[in-house]
């Protein structure tokens, strides 16, 4: 082997353990800030909210992060930063990041098992209320499509836009809601979600909560 030729598989051999490296390290990285918090002290660790398995504290409203898309995820964080998701707990945090951190915590939470409830949202079962026929079939003389028609039946959620419902507390379903009713949450394609928080009623938004968190054996929602 020549000279060059050994220089080459050197250098190749040497790519490799770097990437492989850098890939290894990106989930412990993302671990840690999930768990510890990121370098600056006002990143602290989403587990304080989220819960130590990224399912969420129903109760308060914090959601499920466990299995969303990484995409999806750093979105989130983006637009926290600039404003178009307002949220008192999350700006500070989110601006305290830095673009390395949220990915490597978006990463991390990504890959982590979901533990989300099995209940599926197939459309051709059984409507047993109006929320449920929402969730299922929508409402087209108001065009809104069903919740399923763009967050999918399962836990897994439809592509990076689309995160899923099923795992969702009631509390934080509604919140959401009323955020894009109210324009303090703006980043949803097209205006999608916006319009249709806009198209529903309040007993609407309340029963929809209430079929969620019903959906995830929640108590006293």
């Amino acid at each position: 082997m020549n000279l060059a030729n050994r220089f080459g598989l050197k250098t190749s051999v040497s790519v490799c353990v770097f990437m492989l490296a850098t890939a290894a390290h990106a989930v412990p990285q993302g671990q840690k800030i999930y768990t510890q918090g990121g370098e600056s002290p006002a990143a602290m660790a989403c587990a304080t909210c989220h819960a130590d398995n990224g399912m969420g504290t129903a109760s308060a409203g914090f959601p499920r992060l466990a299995g969303l898309p990484q995409g999806y995820l750093v979105k989130q964080l983006e637009d926290f930063r600039s404003g178009k998701r307002t949220n008192a707990v999350m700006q500070p945090i989110a601006l305290a990041l830095t673009d390395s951190e949220g990915k490597a915590v978006a990463s991390y939470l990504g890959a982590l098992d979901t533990a989300a409830s099995s209940a599926d949202l197939d459309s051709t079962g059984s409507i047993g209320s109006a929320a449920e026929r929402l969730v299922k079939q929508g409402d087209w003389s108001r065009n809104i499509p069903s919740c399923v028609a763009c967050h999918g039946v399962g836990s897994t959620g439809v592509g990076e836009s689309f995160p899923p419902l099923v795992g969702q507390s009631g509390v934080y379903i509604a919140a959401q809601l009323n955020a894009w009713r109210s324009g303090t949450r703006k980043n949803d394609p097209n205006d999608l979600m916006s319009h249709i928080a806009r198209s529903l009623s309040d007993t609407e938004i309340k029963d929809l909560s209430a079929y969620f968190a019903n959906l995830n054996g929640e108590a006293n929602q």
